[in-house]
């Protein structure tokens, strides 16, 4: 798996614009300007993505590459190890679970422009 593939699907979701406006390794996605994704280009590779706490905390136990969100708030992101040994449909599942869950705190005005 590897940057351009994640890249690739994250855009390909409606509305979803990518900046750097942290730093230049830090790619960020958003949709209607909420993040939903961000992810480490420097180092190791790995991406941050919003999930329900609950969930969160089940991933970081059954997972070894799923770590608590780096500089994001604990209860809500994870930091996942891209080239650890997640299969890259696992990944793309908790894009579509972080994406979703962020429309899903949307206004009704926002996810009818989606």
């Amino acid at each position: 798996m590897n940057i351009e593939q994640i890249r690739e699907y994250c855009l390909s979701k409606k509305m979803v614009t990518e900046s750097f406006p942290f730093d230049e390794e830090t790619l960020v996605f958003k949709v209607l300007d909420k993040m939903f994704a961000l992810i480490n280009l420097q180092g190791e590779l790995s991406i941050n993505l919003k999930c329900n706490p609950e969930k969160a905390i089940e991933l970081r136990a059954e997972y070894e590459s799923v770590k608590p969100g780096y500089h994001m708030s604990k209860i809500h992101w994870n930091t996942i190890e891209i080239d650890g040994p997640i299969d890259i449909k696992k990944i793309y599942e908790w894009i579509d679970d972080s994406y979703n869950l962020v429309v899903s705190k949307m206004t009704k005005k926002q996810k009818e422009s989606l």
